[in-house]
């Protein structure tokens, strides 16, 4: 009966990890996308206009990210400084039309 009992709460246990596990890992979404600024959006849905994007921003744009014809906000703006205007790909976690962003590496290809 004990060792009936301890495998019951092992077997709970395990599964407990396992789906907490799963859903955190779900949270966590790969977007492509390009570096455009709040104030242009979509107009730099294609890669280039660095030179306009960093503009923006400077002048108190935030980064933005155009993926797919629609616009998401990002969080840790600090990650895309530079990265106006080129391919990117962002992991975190989506809500909406915000990314709480993980990271974000430029797209070589």
């Amino acid at each position: 009966m004990l060792f009936r009992s301890r495998m019951k709460k092992i077997v709970l246990l395990t599964f407990a990890v396992l789906v907490f596990g799963s859903l955190s890992f779900a949270g966590t979404k790969t977007i492509t996308g390009v570096v455009s600024d709040s104030h242009c959006g979509v107009k730099h849905s294609t890669a280039g206009n660095e030179g306009c994007i960093e503009h923006c921003v400077s002048g108190g744009a935030s980064y933005v990210l155009v993926s797919d014809g629609k616009v998401y906000q990002l969080d840790s703006q600090d990650k895309f400084k530079s990265l106006g205007g080129k391919n990117v790909e962002v992991k975190g976690k989506l809500k909406g039309d915000s990314i709480t962003v993980k990271s974000v590496a430029e797209k070589t290809s």
